[in-house]
């Protein structure tokens, strides 16, 4: 009976385990399952993060946060001042009460700018606030053109890598299908000893990709703000959106571009600032004021007994413009050139913003025509010489080293293929940063 009840509290102790064993397992298989998604690196990840932690955006942000908080502060009056003091006072005695204009005086008085000075100045401010906040949102743009771009990079590397594998695994094939030949008398050393070369050629080109891969890991989390070695996944190609969309005319675009830029927009509110800053000037010619008041505490009596009243001054002055020609015309003269300044400057960007749109559809169309001329045309036929060149090699119909330079065409192509498809997309992400918006597709 004992050894049945030590044989139960067994179970009951062990029988637990058994299902919190797997369950562990479980947990941990989970945990891996989740850190591998975390891992992969989708564009729009990317981009989230970017703008959740770049120190240039955030840089710009509270800069237009600052920017923001100076018109209320330009558009009040001067802060008033409150005086107080001793008038009057006899330096023989020093007896406030020995001679009668002697009093404690407590005074304020404030300055009153002409009448729209501070509405000017707080309008001024207000389109330097905006412009402030358009050339955040051109950053936080530019920012995920560059993201886009080393993304699209970063995986036309990876693609021409598998390609370079496979090409490996041909190579390797072709060696030892020439040393079959050789070794009974049908082939060529010479056979044998170009597919080596060949395979060192691709031995060595997969070095400088997966160097420059490296390169493009450490400047993509650089803008990330992670750790420079922190590693890349790149999503399954199935999961990547390679397709090549049709987009609009180039007037429709151009429209486009001068309605959401936010470069142009950042201009046209400087342009817009200059102007009140003109209107400002102009307005100086106007005096401004300040308008004063003091209450003075006598002491003593007068003559006939009396107490000797309090005294109320009163007191308005305004500022006289007597060098006008030197001081505010010239500023007006000043104010009237840097307003032309500044339209010069939108005009001048306006022309960049439109040879940059020429350029880059220019870019993404050819991209376009190569990729669907290599997938749908040249590829294919490609790869069908391939196979046929290969099959006539190895019944002595074909040339080893046509066979070697008709594979490395292929090579070629393929990484041709996902070439184009790196410099459309980036033709896009630029013209997308161009524009202002991604509204410009059909």
């Amino acid at each position: 009976m004992k050894q049945w009840n030590t044989t139960i509290t067994a179970w009951l102790i062990f029988l637990p385990l058994i299902f919190l064993i797997p369950s562990a397992y479980a947990a941990e298989d989970t945990k891996e399952r989740v850190e591998q998604v975390h891992a992969v690196l989708t564009l729009d990840t990317a981009i989230a993060l970017a703008e959740q932690s770049n120190p240039g955006l955030a840089q710009r942000q509270a800069q237009a946060e600052a920017m923001s908080a100076l018109p209320s502060q330009l558009g009040s009056l001067p802060d008033p001042m409150i005086s107080m003091g001793l008038v009057n006072l006899p330096t023989d005695s020093l007896n406030t009460s020995q001679e009668a204009m002697t009093q404690w005086q407590l005074g304020i008085s404030q300055e009153i700018p002409f009448p729209g000075k501070l509405a000017l100045k707080q309008q001024a401010a207000t389109e330097r606030a905006s412009a402030s906040a358009f050339m955040t949102t051109e950053y936080k743009q530019q920012l995920i053109k560059s993201i886009t771009s080393y993304w699209w990079q970063l995986f036309y590397l990876e693609k021409t890598l598998t390609i370079i594998s496979s090409n490996k695994t041909l190579l390797k094939q072709f060696i030892d299908i020439a040393e079959t030949k050789y070794r009974v008398g049908h082939g060529l050393q010479q056979d044998v000893l170009l597919a080596q070369l060949e395979l060192s050629k691709l031995l060595n080109r997969e070095i400088e990709l997966n160097s420059q891969r490296e390169q493009l890991v450490i400047t993509l989390n650089t803008l990330l703000s992670r750790p420079t070695h922190t590693p890349i996944q790149l999503p399954a190609s199935q999961y990547i959106d390679t397709t090549l969309p049709d987009i609009k005319s180039a007037a429709e675009i151009l429209h486009l571009a001068k309605q959401n830029r936010p470069f142009l927009q950042q201009q046209k509110h400087l342009i817009a600032a200059a102007a009140e800053d003109k209107a400002l000037a102009e307005k100086n010619m106007l005096p401004d004021f300040n308008v004063s008041a003091a209450y003075g505490l006598r002491q003593g009596n007068n003559l006939d007994g009396s107490d000797r009243s309090d005294m109320l001054s009163l007191q308005v002055g305004i500022n006289v413009p007597l060098f006008a020609d030197k001081k505010q015309k010239m500023a007006i003269s000043q104010k009237n050139s840097e307003l032309k300044q500044q339209q010069f400057a939108y005009q001048d960007s306006w022309n960049q913003v439109q040879a940059e749109i020429a350029n880059y559809m220019t870019q993404y169309e050819q991209a376009r025509q190569q990729y669907s001329l290599l997938n749908t045309g040249i590829l294919p036929q490609a790869r069908q010489t391939i196979a046929s060149m290969l099959s006539g090699y190895q019944v002595n119909k074909v040339d080893f080293l046509n066979l070697i330079r008709a594979q490395i065409t292929l090579y070629d192509y393929e990484t041709q293929l996902w070439l184009s498809v790196k410099t459309a997309k980036t033709a896009l992400a630029n013209l997308e940063a161009s524009v202002g918006k991604d509204t410009f597709y059909e």
